[in-house]
């Protein structure tokens, strides 16, 4: 395996691939001098430095808390700072990634090569001189546009086809071209641990899976699974002060896709168990009409829609009058009100004292009137003036999500907060951010200033928010950011992105001890996306990741075809607790083994979800359906189980 990359992921991607799957790996990274990001330690002491200024009578507690942790207890995460040494694999440093660099790398022997570049057409320009090195190579491409991305993979899938004549594909019928972005691999699990009541989720075409933590169950009563149990929480997670508690051992640790006998024997600890969304949409939130409404909403603010609705009751109010004092018909009685508010000229001589009182109220209302409608045109005029404006947070906004940085991450993540329908306001330090137009598009609310700069979260209503979402580029920021908002209020939810994982846990449990009441959540993204990347380079489609505390779950469609663990065995035969775990069975791979005669799922299924309609995966699929080669199944997999599925040599721990 070749790695090539100029930031933490690349390291992150080589120490899974080595000390997960047992790979020989041939890193490829940018001289000291020219990296494109500070040393990780450097960066680490830096912020390490202003937690020590802020928060130093906390440090003290927090020690006492983590002793003798390591980095978490998460599923291979050891060592997951400074990446691989030249002891774990083949280090080369290259200024440019050139062809005689590739050569170098052994590219041309490799099975699989991983451009991880931040740099889009850095990892192109290397992805096609690959290609022409390699046609069999299997390519993984970190690529931030997801529409060039689809155009890459079928340019670099049709050039090895041509080349190879064979379609250019894996043994396992796998493509050889996998494109990924580590923004989308994270974003779920940001959203996910930011917001409550909302769950950790997996995001693919068509499908959203929810992972929902739930509580011990009290006694005498059983816990609805779900679609299955993924996992057992650690005996601490029910504990504000032991949340992401994985630093326990033996039996106190998470246990990952446990069996039934092992759900049934736990005792006070909660269950991550999956359910099923479907991707049609998530209601937005509430508030929101549609049609007419929905358009006077967008063009008028709330308060001028009541001085239009209260002025409409008067003429509707002065009308009945009217109908009573003289007995005109509702009609003429409406009629003759409408012409005292124009001020049309029709004076009530000679009428009743009840009609001129009636007249010279009307005309009263018909004063009022003409201002408010002015204001009304006004009002619509610059609503389409600055419809490309950014949304100032309304007032009395509460119950929101604070999201801090537009970057890469940062728009993928307001992404998805809004699918999901959570409101949002944004905080962004320059105008030229590239998550605006996407802010912008989704009417979402935008402060645009410095969030180290005292006010700028207070306008962002950050004393109403229900949680706090850091994911700038820059960690002293980052842990600014939120313990300016912890001193502010200091039972807020707060979830931090941070370069390292392991300063992420170390600020984690800092935070903990000094708000042991309080959610904190610190995530690095490279822990996030590097297992999805790891997997991608075997072939496999990884569809997604979700954290259970500091360990990481992979869900993956494999073809059964290949693999002796899951071809000719039934579903339940397939189960390896600890390992991987069926989910779901494709039907439109289903459907067309049917008909050579193989017995179809469907009719097995009873009440799943998605039984019959063809359209999708099969969800708990019967425990006696036997898997056949044509079948492609989703299977919930931890990394080492994922590395003994494809046949590779995992590290195993007890």
């Amino acid at each position: 395996m070749v790695v090539c990359g100029d930031d933490g992921l690349a390291h992150r991607l080589a120490a899974e691939l080595r000390g997960v799957y047992g790979e020989q790996v041939t890193l490829v990274v940018p001289p000291a001098e020219r990296g494109v990001r500070p040393p990780v330690v450097g960066r680490a002491r830096t912020a390490t430095a202003l937690l020590d200024r802020v928060v130093s009578a906390a440090v003290g507690r927090a020690g006492g808390t983590g002793n003798g942790s390591g980095n978490g207890g998460g599923d291979g995460d050891a060592g997951s700072g400074g990446g691989p040494s030249r002891g774990d694999g083949r280090v080369l440093e290259a200024g440019e990634l050139t062809e005689a660099v590739l050569a170098e790398a052994g590219v041309e022997r490799a099975t699989a090569l991983a451009l991880v570049y931040e740099d889009d057409e850095t990892n192109i320009r290397a992805a096609l001189t690959a290609r022409r090195l390699n046609p069999r190579l299997r390519l993984v491409l970190r690529l931030y546009n997801r529409r060039l991305g689809l155009h890459i993979e079928e340019l670099l899938d049709q050039a090895a086809a041509l080349a190879t004549g064979d379609g250019g594909a894996s043994p396992a019928g796998d493509a050889s071209t996998t494109v990924l972005s580590d923004a989308d691999t994270a974003a779920p699990a940001l959203v996910a641990s930011a917001v409550a009541g909302t769950s950790k989720v997996v995001q693919t075409d068509g499908l959203l899976l929810r992972a929902v933590e739930r509580p011990p169950p009290a006694p005498g009563q059983v816990a609805d699974p779900g679609l299955c149990t993924l996992a057992l929480l650690s005996a601490t997670s029910s504990d504000p002060a032991g949340a992401d508690g994985s630093e326990d051992s033996g039996e106190q640790r998470p246990r990952l896709l446990p069996d039934e006998a092992a759900v049934r024997a736990a005792t006070g600890r909660g269950t991550v168990v999956l359910e099923q969304v479907s991707y049609a949409g998530p209601p937005m939130a509430s508030g929101r009409g549609a049609g007419v409404v929905s358009s006077l909403n967008s063009l008028f603010s709330r308060r001028l829609r009541w001085s239009l609705a209260g002025l409409v009751g008067c003429v509707f109010a002065l009308a009945v009058a009217l109908w009573v004092v003289t007995g005109v018909r509702p009609l003429g009685a409406l009629y003759l009100t409408l012409l005292d508010l124009f001020a049309i000229d029709d004076p009530a001589l000679g009428e009743s004292l009840g009609r001129q009182i009636l007249q010279l109220l009307s005309g009263l209302v018909g004063l009022l009137l003409l201002p408010v409608l002015l204001a009304a045109v006004l009002e619509a005029l610059g609503t389409f003036r600055s419809a490309s404006a950014l949304r100032r947070p309304p007032r009395g906004l509460g119950g929101h999500v604070v999201l801090l940085g537009l970057g890469k991450i940062g728009t993928r993540v307001l992404t998805r907060l809004r699918e999901l329908g959570i409101p949002v306001v944004c905080v962004e330090s320059g105008p030229e951010a590239r998550g605006l137009a996407t802010a912008r598009r989704l009417r979402v609310p935008v402060v645009l200033g410095d969030v180290t700069q005292e006010g700028v979260l207070e306008a962002a209503k950050i004393q109403r928010a229900d949680a706090l979402l850091a994911v700038t580029s820059s960690d002293t920021t980052n842990l600014e950011a939120v313990l300016y908002a912890r001193s502010v209020r200091p039972d807020l939810r707060v979830v931090l992105r941070l370069y390292d994982d392991d300063f992420a846990t170390a600020v984690y449990r800092t935070l903990r001890a000094a708000h042991p009441r309080a959610l904190t959540r610190s995530r690095s993204v490279s822990h996030l996306a590097a297992p999805a990347f790891a997997g991608a380079m075997f072939g496999r489609q990884i569809l997604g990741a979700i954290p259970v505390e500091r360990r990481v779950l992979l869900f993956a469609s494999v073809e059964v075809e290949g693999h002796p663990q899951l071809e000719g065995r039934t579903v339940a035969e397939a189960f390896r607790a600890g390992y991987w775990r069926v989910l779901a069975l494709d039907t439109g791979v289903v459907g067309r083994g049917a008909g050579d005669g193989g017995a179809g799922v469907d009719s097995g299924v009873g009440g799943g979800s998605g039984s019959g309609s063809g359209a999708g995966p099969v969800w708990n699929p019967p425990e006696t359906y036997v898997l056949r080669k044509e079948d492609r199944v989703v299977l919930a997999a931890t990394r080492r189980g994922l590395a003994e599925l494809l046949g590779r040599r995992g590290r195993v721990e007890g």
